[in-house]
Formats: C-alpha cells, structure tokens, sequence
C-alpha cells in the first residue's frame, strides 16, 4: 500500500484487528470502508470523502469506541501520544542543502549527541547553533539519539511510541528538516538513531490497530515487534516506510539501527536485508550515500557483508569489543562483561581482527561467541568504535563519564586510541572537553504507577549486581534529567581546553594521513607488552605508541617525525623513544 500527504488517502489506515473504523477529522466523522489490498495486507481502510487539503487534526473510531486514537503513522503529535494527530506535509519545507554531497562513512568521524541535554535549551533550534563548532572539531556525522515522539517531556528517546513523529519538545518535524538543512550547510552528515525491535510503554496503541507486536513473545523491553508472522507483510513496510521518511523526505544521511539483536526475525529474507536494500536505493535514486549502521551484540559480520556474498549490505556495525578493551586499558575495571578483556593482547586482537569474541569463549555470556570477519569483504571503516557512548555511560549505576574517574593523560590515550584506530570512531557528546556532568537514565512519565515501576526496577537491577541503592539516580527526578545536560562553559577551562584541543588536532591528523584510516586490516600491525603496560601500532606510514602505565616507557626501534604527543615529556632518545606516563604519541616516516 503506497501512502501519500496530501488528499483524502493521506488518512488510509490498516486496522485488520477493527470490524468499523471511522475517521474523527476536524470534529467530524467521516466511516471508513475496507479497501482491496494483496493476499496478507488485508485490514486497510479509507475515508474518500475525508479533507484532501489544509491541516487537519484527526485520529480514528475503531468499533464504536468514543475516545479516538492517533494514526499509527502521526507525522504529528502537538498535544502529546494521547492525544490526536495533525498531518504534516514534508514536502512543504523549501530545502536550502541543493549543493549537498554527501558524505561516505570511510574516513568519518561520527559524533552522537542528545537534543535534550546536548545545549541548555534542549532543542533542535538550538543543537543547530552548536554545528559550526562540530564542523570546527572535525566532525563528519552528527548522530541524533531518536527523537520520535514519546510520552512525557524528556526521556532518552527509547520509549518512543510514534515513529512517524518528532517530538513537538524538540520542536517537531519542520525543526527537524531546518536541523538537517543547517547540518548539511556546515559540512555535516546526519545520522538518526531509530528503535524498530520494541516500543515504549505509554501511548503505544498499535496492538488495536493490527498485530503489529508478537504478544508473549518479549525481548528485553517488551513484546517483539512482528517481523515475520501473520501481518508482518504489513508491519515491515511501516518500519521500511519510516526508514524511507527520515532518508528521503527528512533528507538524513544515515540511521542507526538500534539493537538489531533483539530482532525476532525468521524470514528467509530478514528485515536488515531489505533495509540495507532500501539503503541502496535510496542512494541510487538522490545520488548521495545512505548509510545504515546496526547496533549489534551478536558479532555478526554478516551484517556487514554485501549482499551478494549473502550479507545483509548495511555500511557498518557497533564493534563493543573495541570499547570494552579501551575501557579496561584506561581504568583498570574488569568485572562483568570487562573480565574478558583483561590483557592488552585482546586490544591488541581487536586493532587487528575487530572482534576479540570471534567464535571464541565469552565468559560473561557463559558460551562461545560471534565468528571471525572476512577481511576480503568488508572494511574496517565498516565498525564504528568508541570509548564512551550514551548506552556505556547511562547504563552504569551512576551515569558516571571516564572524565569523572580520570585524569587528562588516561583520557588523552583514550582519544588517541579511538581517533587513531582503523575503524569509524564515534565521540559522545562532551567526551571531547572532558565534561564533569554525568549522562543518566532519565525518564518523565507522567503516569505515577509507570514512573514508579521504572525507579524500583531500576534500583533491583543494580542491587543485584552490589550497588548501593542509595546511589542510583531516581531516572524520574527532574534533577536527574538536569544533571545530564553539558556545561559549555567548562570547554575552555583547564585540562577541558587542553583535551578538547587535542580532539581537534587528532581528527586534523585522521584526515592529513589517509594510512590511518584508508588503508584495510591486513595492513595493521601490533605489539604489545603487558607487563610494561605500552602498545604500539603501525598503520602504513604511521605509527602509533600508547602507555596505559603510571611509569615512564622506553620503546626500541622507532623512527620518524613527531605529529602529536600527548604529554610533553615524551620525546625521542636515540633509537629509542621515552613514552611518558599514561600518555600516547603518533610519528610518521613517510618522506
């Protein structure tokens, strides 16, 4: 069923759960009637009688209920999930991005940021004001936590119960477009994280539509959405749909696909094949890239493999091993699912392989793990990396940074690991300046039951990993949502400025010498030593020397220029090169 925005098949609605649907539009009502659809999209209904121009609120009667709901696929909600929809026309946004290019994600630096608490404000209008300076520190893609609308005024954006919608807090869909009008201005590539394996718990009326949801068939969030059963013809085009509204209509660059691993998907032809499908037409068609990344648990390379080697043709994946071998290498912390990556030998596996778990034993899952990727097909740009993300800094008890527990040399190696690496890095926001405020989960449903629940869950989940409750925040606190926000004016300060400087002159370096990130995995070479503490590695010309050690180290057989050093004490002697404590360094030998 091809749907439009204007005239009266703007209101079309698959409802095969409802006997009578009629349409509320403007106040009045207007009986919908069945219409002809393909075997398994049976359930469509249509109003032609119904307003074919102008902004109009509406939302549906199902089987003479009273109390209308809104369009499973609302463009808008201006008063709240609840509540009726209003169209709205993308088309009707004069685009001003013509000259737009397009950006690959080879040799790209990706920055994730949350509207709400990336600027004081907290909305899209005032995020634009702040890409000239992601331009400036050398960023290639701003990536959007999802931004659909959910119920409540602030919320991490995965509770989203709309996904047609952008939130009306943010400033909905025409502050949406001028984002991304603004972003394309500056240089920039837009990336926008969208949630199809679950939908949040207020306001998700779906399931009285049509069985879009698999009922008892839950994954960590709730009931699975239907992919593959009765009706899921139907409810993969409306995720396919919403892919295809925020790549063409909201002129997007890429998506990031959240948690594909909780996908409940037995089809011979899955969902992220026909997403990655979509991805390539859609690229075809406007004749700029369209990148589609899948956050993944399952080191699957697959997901990342053309689709005539059998793969699904996404351009990338999350790679969490690199993460969790930065993370131990810089704090030491090697509990839970850090116990595996103890030794600078699983970093050092990672840089080369880009999985550690590859079919190997992973002792947090208590079996073994993921399978080895085939280098021919992919590369590595195709695993995007990070040291902090919204998911590894909000998920801990307190939402505590790496900048809260380290110094300025621990984060430095950090950042020169992550910008220096051979894969896609991805900065979260404020880990550039080192910002002291913490990112934690926070939620405003404003159903107390509901809100209720989510703090005591919240609360039993670190319990039983030894916490103190005491110190989990209340994700329902305002306070906790306030606390998340960045402060801008610690950027310029202290060690903040010299960090932020150092990411500057980094993504600087990443794009001087191409050897870093151009070059395939075959061309990586490691070594290591763990009772020393040091790494090093070459990328062509370059080379990269790290010291996660308190000690001064002496490194034999290095050669070449000085393009960077993260402390001033570290400095060649000879043959040798004298790496200072927790401190990093990168030369070239290229002529």
């Amino acid at each position: 069923m091809t749907l439009v925005n204007a005239g009266s098949e703007r209101f079309d609605v698959w409802a095969p759960n409802a006997s009578a649907v009629v349409l509320l539009a403007n106040g009045q009502q207007y009986p919908m009637k069945q219409v002809a659809a393909a075997p398994g999209a049976e359930g469509w209904w249509s109003a032609p009688d119904a307003p074919a121009e102008a902004e109009v609120d509406y939302g549906y009667l199902l089987d003479g209920e009273t109390r209308p709901l809104p369009d499973p696929r609302s463009r808008r909600a201006p008063d709240g999930v609840h509540a009726l929809s209003r169209t709205y026309d993308p088309a009707s946004h004069a685009w001003q991005d013509a000259g737009w290019q397009g950006k690959d994600l080879r040799g790209s630096v990706i920055y994730e940021l949350h509207v709400g608490t990336f600027t004081p404000d907290g909305t899209l209008e005032a995020a634009a004001g702040k890409l000239e300076y992601l331009a400036d520190l050398g960023i290639d893609f701003v990536e959007l936590l999802p931004v659909n609308a959910f119920n409540g005024t602030h919320n991490w954006g995965y509770d989203g119960v709309q996904w047609y919608a952008v939130h009306e807090g943010y400033g909905g869909p025409e502050a949406y477009q001028r984002f991304v009008d603004a972003a394309h201005a500056a240089g920039l590539g837009v990336i926008q994280d969208v949630v199809y394996n679950h939908l949040g718990p207020s306001g998700n009326y779906l399931p009285q539509f049509g069985p879009y949801l698999k009922q008892g068939d839950a994954n960590t969030w709730g009931d699975s959405v239907n992919l593959d059963g009765p009706g899921s013809d139907v409810v993969r085009e409306y995720i396919l749909d919403n892919a295809a509204l925020w790549l063409r209509d909201y002129h997007v660059d890429g998506l990031r696909l959240d948690a594909v691993h909780a996908f409940r998907d037995e089809r011979a032809v899955p969902l992220l094949e026909d997403l990655g499908a979509l991805g390539a037409a859609i690229s075809a068609e406007t004749g700029l890239p369209k990148t589609l990344i899948a956050e993944s648990d399952l080191n699957d390379p697959r997901l990342i493999y053309p689709r005539e080697a059998n793969g699904y043709g996404l351009a990338g994946q999350w790679s969490d091993d690199f993460h969790h071998a930065v993370h131990v290498s810089v704090t030491g912390e090697t509990t839970g699912y850090y116990a595996d990556f103890a030794s600078l030998g699983v970093l050092a596996k990672v840089l080369k392989d880009g999985f550690l778990h590859d079919g190997t034993y992973s002792s947090f899952r208590g079996r073994h793990h993921g399978r080895p990727i085939n280098t021919s097909l992919v590369h590595p740009s195709a695993l995007v990396v990070c040291n902090q993300n919204h998911d590894q800094i909000g998920n801990r008890a307190v939402g505590d940074r790496l900048s809260q527990s380290l110094a300025y040399g621990p984060l430095a190696v950090a950042a020169v690991l992550t910008l220096t690496s051979p894969f896609t890095p991805m900065l979260f926001m404020g880990e550039e300046y080192a910002a002291s405020t913490p990112w934690q989960f926070f939620t405003s449903h404003p159903e107390p039951d509901l809100g209720k629940a989510t703090a005591e869950g919240r609360i039993r989940e670190f319990e039983r990993m030894g916490w103190d409750p005491a110190v989990v925040p209340d994700p329902q606190d305002p306070e906790t949502f306030r606390r998340s926000k960045l402060n801008w004016a610690e950027a310029s300060t202290g060690d903040h400025a010299k960090l932020l400087a150092l990411y500057r002159s980094l993504t600087a370096l990443r794009r001087e010498h191409p050897d870093l990130a151009g070059l395939g995995f075959a061309a990586t070479d490691v070594t290591y030593n763990d009772d020393a503490g040091w790494l090093r590695f070459r990328r062509g010309s370059v080379e990269v020397l790290l010291n996660f050690s308190p000690e001064p180290v002496r490194l034999d057989a290095v050669r070449g220029a000085v393009l960077l050093a993260t402390d001033d004490a570290s400095a060649a002697d000879g043959d040798t090169f004298v790496l200072a404590a927790h401190s990093a360094a990168v030369l070239t030998d290229a002529a």
